[in-house]
């Protein structure tokens, strides 16, 4: 072997030094630069996006021009497939959405982050502020989106919408808050006040998407487009959205449990804890000695911070089941054990007083076990438990024992359910409303024109 000349050996050593440091820099600037990609923004996607899920599904619309029926008559309905966006809000499968979403869908698709798809069956619903409440079951607990606080946004500030663009899953659009309590008519029977104005990019699919600080917290939930515009969507505050759906997700609603405890809706940014405005009487809590001021800190093993957070932590307590609670007082913590009541039959009489006076019935729900062995297509039903004579029902041939299972396109599981399509605004395009009946192994369908002047 020969030996190089000093000169020469002393360059390749340099030049062999100079490029190990070069890979060393150049190893360092890519540790840096990929850290350095992880913005906020970024982060923020990361931590939201397990919590989003897309809906679609199938929908009947009204259709200008339609082909005559097997019967020779006109069906104004089309069916076209629907999009949109749901947001996890408690961890059984709870998931909020707008009430447009889901409305008119017979088989709500629910398709997670994960990629796995199951069917959604609705909770309830709120025409009016076009929220609704979905439920999924799923073999795990799901990933709930952080929450933040719609009382404290800055025009300016930097936002960001996820959501099912055109059916493209999980679409990022970033923007900023172009102005707050915007007031908004998209139909002529569906508006909107005190919304978030955002120059975020919300396409048909973004619906009920949530709009995210930069921290990754859900700040509102998308619901509309300027149509001809660009750069212009809304969204609905989350301190009004949640305040909405908590009652949506109320224990009285889906249990007909009551609990009573009152709190005051706004929420305290960093802070632990609800006060408490008002115990209702005989409820579950007024037997404890709680009063207004008190500051509840937890339920359970949950956290409270605002009204949503007690109704997830009752919901699905049976009457007479014992949950822990820590209140404050007076710079006191003190815990209780709250015990669940049913809800009082005084408080059940609201709606079956209307349908009595509006549709001539009073209606029960059946047991899901009961109802199954009716063997029908239909997810469940409202039991006649009487027909007012001379009434709507009754000269349509309703009888008592009857299970009312649908109005126009919508089913008639819950008493909410028949509330909404009475409380539609084109409910009177409707008359006379088609119903569906199970008669024994029969399924019946008839026309009903309503009491009008009961409404």
């Amino acid at each position: 072997m020969h030996e190089l000349p000093a000169r020469t050996a002393g360059r390749l050593n340099t030049f062999r030094a100079v490029a190990a440091m070069a890979a060393l820099c150049l190893t360092c600037t890519t540790a840096v630069s990929s850290e350095l990609r992880k913005t906020p923004l970024v982060k923020a996607v990361l931590e939201a996006r397990p919590s989003i899920v897309n809906i679609h599904g199938e929908k009947l619309v009204a259709a200008e021009f339609a082909p005559p029926t097997a019967a020779g008559a006109p069906d104004n309905r089309r069916r076209v497939n629907g999009m949109g966006t749901g947001v996890v809000i408690d961890e059984r499968g709870y998931i909020v959405t707008n009430h447009h979403v889901v409305d008119g869908v017979r088989r709500i698709l629910v398709t997670t982050s994960e990629e796995q798809t199951y069917v959604a069956q609705l909770i309830s619903h709120d025409p009016k502020t076009d929220l609704a409440i979905i439920k999924i079951e799923a073999p795990q607990s799901l990933p709930v989106i952080a929450i933040g606080t719609s009382s404290d946004l800055m025009p300016g500030e930097t936002v960001i919408a996820i959501g099912n663009a055109f059916g493209y899953e999980h679409t990022v659009t970033e923007g900023i808050i172009s102005a707050l309590h915007r007031s908004v008519q998209v139909s002529d029977t569906q508006s909107y006040e005190d919304l978030i104005q955002t120059s975020a990019a919300i396409n048909p699919g973004n619906s009920g998407g949530p709009l995210l600080n930069i921290d990754g917290e859900m700040i509102g939930i998308n619901v509309a487009v300027r149509a001809g515009a660009q750069g212009i969507g809304f969204a609905i505050p989350i301190d009004k959205a949640l305040s909405i759906a908590s009652d949506l997700i109320s224990t009285r609603r889906i249990d007909r449990t009551w609990h009573g405890l009152i709190v005051d809706g706004s929420f305290r940014p960093g802070l632990i804890g609800a006060q408490l405005k008002e115990v209702a009487d005989e409820s579950a809590a007024s037997s404890l000695g709680l009063k207004a001021g008190d500051v509840i800190k937890t339920i359970g093993a949950k956290t409270v911070q605002r009204t949503l957070d007690i109704e997830r932590a009752l919901l699905g307590k049976q009457p007479g089941e014992s949950v822990s609670m820590t209140i404050e007082r007076d710079n006191e913590t003190k815990t209780y054990d709250l015990v669940m009541r049913a809800l009082p039959d005084r408080q059940q009489i609201v709606a079956g007083d209307r349908f009595w006076e509006i549709l001539g019935l009073r209606l029960e729900p059946v047991p899901s076990r009961q109802f199954q062995a009716y063997r029908s297509r239909y997810r469940g039903g409202l039991t006649v438990t009487e027909v007012r004579p001379e009434g709507p029902a009754a000269k349509q041939g309703i009888r008592r024992g009857d299970v009312l299972v649908g109005m126009h396109i919508w089913e008639t599981v819950t008493a909410d359910n028949v509330n909404y399509v009475l409380d539609r605004p084109d409910f009177g395009q409707l008359e006379p409303v088609k119903f569906y009946i199970l008669r024994g192994n029969e399924t019946l369908y008839g026309h009903l024109t309503v009491a009008r002047n009961t409404q």
